[in-house]
């Protein structure tokens, strides 16, 4: 059974995942070790960065991961070196650090006193890390399209590695600066693309240029997505405490839960980076056949993980969030089968959104995740007890994505797509946790 399940999955999964599980190893040591060497203020400043950093992250620097992969995907059809798209992605990622970096700099006293103590030194580690973060993605992105995935793993790895080694290394040293725990996450991920950079020097080359609109044009879109994507995923918690701003207990559990209810979110992830490349060739070389084939194994592994996910948390799940996070016992079997529904339809939308991309369906991604927020707004504010109006509205506005997505898929564009990117030095049309 295993050998059959692990045949579907796309060439790169494992080594990924393996990288992934390093990783958010590396989450929880990180976190567990500064817990018990700062004090309270100090362990409150390095969650509220930790937090800002990979939210901020995952928003606008892995969509320049994804886009860079799906044009090196397509030009390694046509024997084209990557070094053209990792320029402009670089640029891009560049520009878009830069502008959060003056925002920062710009509020830094205001962030310093309201979310670090008054600690201007956690304000110059939170631009450092998104510094960091801006390199790993887009590097990572010419790793996943050269389908180099071993190096790609390797890379998390290493990130997930370092970040153990030095923060076991704070700890025994008796460190109780949160700084200096912060530091970690600029530190970890520099060394990690600076001790994997060999491949993606190797491949650079030269050759024809891409164009700027194109890449802005799907680069801006698949932000606006992933942005939403985090809004549809993460919202509830946040709606909790404005529905009802006194039910504390609530909020805490609805959290505690969706950490249970989400670990097939965070196996997807292992999948993610290799997915966008095999579908974007099969795209760009017009193997519909093969894009279907590869598709549908897709959809049939991440169905059965977030089938038997959801089987396991609405059996043990009121019981796994009081025994491992000691949260008050107002949610049951009922609350758990919505999340559980919600995270499978959210699984799906993962991977139908891939397809999109493949096919440079940008605009289409982004408007099925504006239905879906849409959905779960107007679910959001139905006349119902707190806890079900917020599952409701994570799962209505999940299955709202993943249908809509169905239906822009099998609609055909005007024009042939995806057109990878043209040899010429002119814009073309062309078609990417923890």
């Amino acid at each position: 059974m295993i050998p059959r399940l692990l045949r579907l999955v796309p060439p790169g999964t494992l080594p990924i995942g393996a990288g992934l599980a390093l990783v958010g190893l590396a989450s929880y040591v990180h976190l567990a070790l500064a817990g018990h060497n700062l004090d309270a203020a100090g362990y409150s400043s390095l969650s509220v960065l930790w937090s800002v950093v990979f939210t901020l992250g995952i928003g606008v620097f892995f969509p320049v991961e994804q886009e860079v992969a799906r044009l090196v995907a397509a030009r390694r059809t046509r024997g084209l070196p990557p070094g053209p798209v990792l320029a402009r992605g670089a640029t891009v990622a560049a520009a878009v650090l830069g502008l959060l970096l003056l925002a920062v700099l710009g509020a830094a006293d205001t962030l310093a006193d309201r979310l670090f103590d008054g600690d201007r030194a956690m304000v110059a580690t939170l631009g450092g890390a998104l510094a960091a973060l801006a390199v790993a993605h887009t590097t990572r992105g010419v790793l996943s399209g050269l389908r180099h995935f071993r190096w790609y793993g390797t890379q998390l790895g290493l990130d997930g590695g370092l970040r153990i080694g030095l923060v076991a290394a704070l700890a025994v040293a008796g460190v109780d600066s949160p700084v200096a725990y912060a530091l970690v996450l600029v530190l970890a991920p520099l060394l990690g693309v600076a001790l994997t950079a060999a491949p993606v020097l190797r491949a650079i080359g030269g050759g024809p240029k891409v164009g700027w609109s194109t890449l802005l044009r799907g680069l801006a879109l698949l932000t606006v997505s992933s942005l939403l994507a985090q809004v549809v995923v993460n919202i509830g918690v946040i709606n909790v405490r404005l529905l009802d701003p006194t039910d504390v207990a609530t909020a805490g559990a609805l959290l505690s839960a969706l950490v249970l209810v989400r670990v097939p979110l965070f196996v997807f992830g292992s999948m993610q980076a290799a997915l966008l490349p095999g579908l974007s060739t099969a795209a760009a070389t017009g193997d519909d056949p093969a894009f279907a084939a590869l598709l549908r194994r897709a959809m049939t592994v991440v169905t059965a993980m977030g089938a038997a996910g959801g089987v396991l948390a609405v059996l043990l799940g009121p019981w796994l969030v009081r025994a491992l996070f000691d949260a008050p016992a107002v949610l049951g079997h009922g609350d758990f089968a919505w999340l559980s529904l919600a995270t499978l339809a959210y699984l799906w939308a993962m991977v139908l959104g891939q397809a999109l991309l493949a096919r440079d369906r940008h605009h289409a991604q982004a408007v099925a995740w504006t239905a879906g927020i849409a959905a779960l707004a107007a679910t959001t504010l139905a006349p119902l007890p707190v806890a079900l109006r917020v599952e409701l509205g994570y799962t209505v506005g999940s299955l709202v994505v993943a249908a809509v997505m169905v239906v822009l898929l099998r609609r055909r564009p005007r024009t042939t797509m995806p057109v990878p990117p043209a040899a010429t030095p002119v814009p073309a049309t062309s078609g990417g946790v923890p």
